[in-house]
């Protein structure tokens, strides 16, 4: 087969069908990329400038990858993110031994002036209190806030111009998620049990945010859209965070609603792209009932992950973007031959028939040498033609 465009071999993917070679991502959302470090180490080792890193995602140190590593590397997918996705705050400084910041949802984030890796949650604005007074002190987040979405439209329609395809990254990480973070895990987890209507109430705000955000941006890209970023991490290393019963009884129908309008706002058929860490094997069939069609990161590592198994089981119904190689031992400590035999291995698995986008499982951690980078990519160059 001829050579595709990038677009065209990732729709291909997405519509079940073998392209030329499996589509690469590296930076295409804050979900399938690189840490600041690994990311400079990686341009030095291909001998190409190593400026300071622009990031791309504060809470988790992400660089943006350049244009040169996208062409050097093959990339087929770019990242299109909201202004000031790394930027928007509502206060920062410095704390004793920490750097720190309070995010426009009121969460307070810290990360080591030494050696940190990464900024971690200290607190949660709605900790410990009453759900009359949660009610009162939460904060809404201004999606029609039109500074987020300046070039949005334009680089929608260069990527399309180009033939590169992109994903359209979303204003803010779950609804679940953030009802955690902003709660507290401990209050939140209780208020699902105990307090079924305020959890709801918290959950269908977080909701209304991201649904704003969504029939603005749409609206702006028009035709020139093709993958949308959605998220909410479901599981943990061996199963669900919370039972079954109570996602698809209090979660799935709010991702339903949301992945439904934006489907039907949509101008052009768009893919949602949910990821969810962790071993959420047990919950695909409500994901793929949801609206889901792409699942990342595929984290081979936890239980009940095996990728064969989940080719078989799921592959006509959703595609696998991720998975290419485990990032907790085989990426950052394996040797040379492991990188080679995992990568073959995933590829073996997830790879015939299509419905597989090449990814690391999750971010490229800090820890990750480029030539482990390289073993990675060289791999796949070489056995993942179709």
């Amino acid at each position: 087969m001829s050579e595709l465009t990038s677009l065209t071999r990732v729709r291909a993917a997405l519509e079940h069908r073998e392209p030329d070679r499996i589509p690469f991502d590296l930076g295409g959302s804050v979900l399938t990329g690189i840490n600041h470090h690994a990311y400079r180490r990686l341009r030095q080792y291909l001998g190409l400038p190593v400026p300071e890193a622009v990031i791309e995602d504060r809470a988790q140190q992400l660089a943006k990858v350049d244009e040169d590593v996208k062409e050097r590397l093959k990339v087929d997918v770019d990242g299109i993110n909201p202004v000031g996705r790394a930027e928007r705050k509502e206060e920062e400084g410095e704390k004793g031994d920490y750097l720190y910041y309070i995010d426009e949802w009121g969460i307070e984030w810290h990360m080591p002036k030494e050696g940190g890796l990464y900024y971690d949650m200290r607190r949660h604005p709605l900790a410990g209190l009453s759900p009359e007074e949660a009610k009162k002190r939460f904060r809404y987040p201004n999606p029609k806030d039109m500074s987020r979405y300046v070039g949005m439209k334009e680089k929608t329609e260069e990527e399309f111009r180009r033939g590169r395809a992109y994903i359209l990254g979303r204003n803010a990480p779950g609804i679940f998620e953030i009802s955690l973070w902003c709660r507290g895990f401990e209050d939140f987890y209780a208020d699902m049990l105990a307090d079924r209507k305020f959890a709801e109430w918290l959950m269908d705000q977080v909701m209304q945010v991201k649904w704003t955000y969504w029939d603005i941006i749409l609206e702006m890209v028009g035709e020139n859209v093709l993958i949308i970023s959605e998220a909410d991490d479901l599981a943990g290393q061996n199963g669900p965070l919370v039972s079954p019963q109570l996602y698809r009884e209090l979660i799935k129908p709010r991702h339903t609603k949301l992945f439904s309008m934006i489907k039907k706002k949509a101008k052009a058929k768009v893919y949602i792209f949910f990821h969810t860490c962790g071993a959420v094997r047990e919950l695909i069939p409500d994901l793929i009932e949801s609206g889901v069609d792409i699942l990342n990161p595929v984290q081979v590592s936890a239980a009940g992950m095996d990728t064969k198994e989940l080719k078989k089981d799921f592959g006509k119904d959703i595609t696998f973007w991720g998975g290419g190689v485990d990032t907790q031992y085989v990426l950052p400590k394996g040797n040379k031959q492991e990188i080679i035999d995992e990568v073959r291995r995933r590829i073996d698995d997830l790879a015939p028939g299509g419905g597989f986008v090449f990814a690391a499982v999750h971010n490229i951690q800090r820890d990750v040498p480029p030539e482990n980078i390289m073993t990675m990519w060289e791999t796949l160059q070489e056995y993942g033609a179709y």
